[in-house]
């Protein structure tokens, strides 16, 4: 599994570079994605953290239990790859 998570992490952002080179409206819709997983993620976290203080159990457990939640994963994973992404990409356009 770790093999697969950190191939992953190294492969996934190359595709999409890739792929928006080629098909240049992805890059369209790699920043909408990010954007919606980034207002997932934040919203997630927030209101998580918000139930927790409201309920006054602010124990390590309560706090990660937000991680059992497959959307925060999900929106997560894809955030982490976008920045490898971008990363990439910036440093291709200067390299030019």
């Amino acid at each position: 599994m770790k093999i697969i998570i950190i191939a992953g992490s190294i492969i996934l952002p190359v595709v999409m570079l890739y792929l928006q080179s080629r098909w240049r409206y992805l890059r369209l819709i790699f920043n909408v994605v990010a954007y919606l997983a980034l207002l997932v993620f934040g919203n997630i976290a927030s209101l998580s953290i918000y139930k927790i203080i409201k309920s006054k159990t602010v124990f390590m457990t309560d706090i990660h239990a937000i991680f059992l939640n497959p959307l925060f994963l999900i929106t997560g994973t894809y955030i982490g790859i976008y920045a490898l992404y971008q990363l990439l990409l910036i440093k291709i356009i200067s390299v030019k």
